[in-house]
């Protein structure tokens, strides 16, 4: 998969529309809680595999952290490994920002796949649009 930080116009719709199938029409997230005021503020990235974009996700940096954010992948290029490609690129920007620690609200469901990456869980269960999660922390 080649993973870029979002460039243009269109390639931000690309990410929004795969964010829009994965949480708002598999998972039932509101569509005014997926898409929010912090977009603007973000560092986003798609990534495709081929021509076809097929994850996505932001960054954003909070306090001490690159927060990572909105991690997701279309239901047909799972088991591939892109997660784990668009979460290393996404560690590397905050390596280049001068950030020493990543932080992420994971869906429980993925925790496993999160600590497999180097990510400790700090915090309890708790929900965020209806979907348990934890919060976790990684030293890069």
């Amino acid at each position: 998969m080649n993973v870029k930080i979002v460039e243009s116009e269109q390639e931000l719709q690309q990410a929004y529309d795969i964010r829009m199938v994965v949480f708002v029409e598999e998972q039932n997230v509101p569509p005014e809680e997926e898409i929010d005021d912090l977009e603007g503020s973000a560092i986003h990235f798609i990534g495709y595999d081929h021509e076809n974009p097929v994850a996505a996700s932001r960054l954003r940096f909070v306090e001490e952290y690159g927060k990572l954010e909105r991690i997701c992948v279309l239901k047909e290029a799972r088991g591939k490994s892109f997660g784990k490609e668009i979460i290393q690129a996404m560690e590397k920007v905050v390596q280049e920002k001068g950030f020493k620690k990543a932080k992420l609200n994971a869906q429980t469901h993925a925790e496993g796949f999160y600590q497999k990456l180097g990510y400790h869980t700090i915090s309890g269960e708790f929900m965020d649009a209806g979907i348990p999660h934890v919060t976790m922390t990684k030293e890069l």
